[in-house]
């Protein structure tokens, strides 16, 4: 969704210069920062794969990414 804010300048600099340094975009960055604020979730935001690998290679049970991600939950 837009939406318009105003933010006060140095602050918007600091913030172009993190996004920068993190290679992300600005939305990502503020997107993150309410995330954390907020306290909340989003199924939006990118899931990181904690790869492993079993001895002879990946089970043949994670041919698509539903299947490794709940593979990957039962291996913790």
């Amino acid at each position: 969704m837009k939406t318009t804010v105003e933010i006060a300048d140095g602050l918007l600099r600091e913030a172009k210069k993190r996004a920068v340094d993190e290679h992300k975009s600005l939305r990502a960055l503020i997107e993150e920062g309410l995330r954390l604020r907020l306290g909340t979730a989003n199924s939006e935001s990118p899931v990181r794969i904690r790869w492993v690998v079993a001895e002879g290679g990946v089970p043949d049970e994670t041919s698509d990414r539903v299947a490794m991600r709940d593979w990957l939950e039962r291996q913790r």
